[in-house]
């Protein structure tokens, strides 16, 4: 069955995915879910896609995804899934997206993942206790051991303008003590860049289930590691996300407390 659902979960994220690379630059209806937190039709469009095609196939799971209700079911399996993670950049014809589906076992957590990046046909995909792959060959994160020579990705929180916890201080204090770091603005394909070693460490803050669970598995099959910013156990519903390739993460957390 576990080759079933990755089978349909690939379908799914590539089918969405060609659909977005089609229509991207295309003018889109946008709305405001906040002051700069956007949906556009192609986020509902995309999402329409991929619950009809798990629900063609699995009609009894449960579905949570970002811009609808959530399915619940009786059934232990949940599909988790950000149909567009980067609006933002895709609303301005800004080619950095993916999109990210997980399935979640109860009693065992994320069990599958697939992030779809369209723009360059590059598929990460992860099985709990079997590896994690970039178009099938299989993958690993950096071997960079110290906080100085690493490149680092992050984002800002939508409430960015209202909210004093927003980022800034964190980027400021790793700005001066890391090699450089990149704000693309899509979590999830920063976190497959950990991954696969493009990137050696990232963290953000107040991130959603469906940002984080593909990229969580990734992460760990490559032999990464992701916790709270103290370290402690990773969440999907912690709102914070620090992810590495576990050589530089203690050095990350200090950052994080301003040591």
């Amino acid at each position: 069955m576990t080759n079933t659902f990755k089978k349909i979960a690939i379908a799914a994220a590539k089918n969405a995915g060609a659909l977005l690379k089609k229509n991207i630059g295309n003018a889109h209806h946008i709305e405001f879910k906040g002051v700069i937190d956007i949906v556009t039709e192609m986020d509902r469009k995309a999402e329409d896609l991929i619950i009809k095609i798990i629900k063609d196939n699995f009609p009894k799971h449960g579905i949570l995804t970002e811009e609808s209700r959530e399915q619940k079911s009786d059934s232990e399996y949940r599909w988790i899934i950000d149909p567009l993670d980067g609006t933002t950049n895709y609303s301005h014809g800004f080619p950095v997206f993916c999109v990210s589906i997980a399935l979640e076992k109860e009693g065992e957590g994320i069990i599958l993942g697939a992030v779809y990046n369209p723009m360059l046909n590059e598929l990460f995909t992860a099985e709990k206790n079997k590896g994690a792959y970039l178009n099938n060959k299989k993958i690993k994160v950096s071997d960079i051991k110290e906080l100085t020579k690493s490149l680092l990705a992050t984002g800002f929180p939508y409430d960015i303008r209202t909210s004093p916890d927003n980022n800034i201080a964190h980027f400021a204090n790793f700005a001066v003590r890391v090699q450089a770091i990149r704000r693309a603005g899509s979590a999830a394909l920063d976190m497959c860049y950990v991954a696969c070693g493009r990137i050696d460490g990232f963290w953000e803050m107040k991130l959603k289930p469906w940002d984080t669970a593909a990229a969580w598995l990734i992460i760990k099959e490559a032999g990464g590691m992701v916790t709270g910013f103290n370290g402690k156990e990773f969440s999907l519903y912690s709102g914070e996300t620090l992810a590495s390739n576990c050589l530089i993460h203690d050095e990350m957390i200090k950052a994080l407390q301003g040591r």
